[in-house]
């Protein structure tokens, strides 16, 4: 599904040459769990910037389901990202004065589909969640887990072939980052690619397989043996 050949990143600050990511290679297949990890400066985040076709690599080859990526315009990859990429940020990222319903929405605004069939589609995904009963409320009617479901609904409302997912848990308490964790273990187990890029070893353990990163190349690519099955229905709104 995703693989990177010698990617490279590299940017200018002043005189100065940033090497983000040095030659990396990875391969992702489809249905695999998989954290990032990795310090500051390490190369995460620009790794998820290009994963998520949000930047392009300096140099290196990026194929996402069999097409070259590498090298397409900003509308071009807009595209991309509205078809295959699901994104959870740490932010939420939410339009405050939009019901969770319209907030869903949004990617198929984006993508043409009609109206009513979109509305549908929206409703199915907060109720996939555990949020059918929050379909009106806005942002600031939802606790902290429930606006991080909207924007799971989101992320999943296009069926894409990719959930990325950026610290979703960094502005939730412990408890509720669980539950927001058990939602994308159960996403896991109903065949769901999950790319989490995380710092903390806690929500990184949920995943199958953590990569780590140091000053922009992979220093380690592990398999956690052993994980246990997952559910495979959402657990109940927190």
């Amino acid at each position: 599904m995703i693989t990177l050949k010698k990617i490279t990143r590299q940017y200018l600050m002043g005189s100065e040459t940033i090497h983000a990511l040095r030659e990396v290679d990875l391969h992702i297949s489809r249905g695999e769990y998989v954290a990032i990890m990795g310090p500051s400066g390490s190369g995460k985040s620009t790794m998820m910037n290009i994963v998520g076709c949000l930047d392009t690599p300096t140099s290196g080859v990026f194929e996402l389901n069999g097409t070259d990526v590498s090298h397409m315009d900003d509308n071009e990859l807009a595209e991309v990202r509205n078809k295959e990429i699901g994104f959870v940020f740490q932010t939420f990222n939410l339009l405050p004065r939009s019901n969770s319903l319209h907030n869903v929405e949004l990617p198929l605004i984006y993508g043409g589909v009609p109206a009513d069939e979109r509305r549908e589609m929206a409703r199915q995904a907060l109720s996939h969640v555990g949020l059918g009963d929050r379909m009106h409320h806005k942002p600031n009617e939802l606790s902290g887990g429930q606006r991080q479901r909207v924007a799971i609904a989101r992320a999943l409302v296009n069926k894409p072939s990719i959930i990325l997912a950026d610290e979703p848990t960094g502005n939730l308490d412990s408890k509720t980052g669980e539950e927001i964790m058990a939602i994308f273990d159960v996403l896991h187990g109903q065949g769901n690619t999950i790319i989490l890029v995380t710092h903390e070893e806690d929500i990184a353990r949920h995943s199958r397989r953590i990569i780590r990163l140091r000053d922009g190349r992979i220093a380690s690519d592990d398999t956690q043996a052993g994980r246990p099955p997952v559910p495979a229905a959402a657990p109940a709104a927190a």
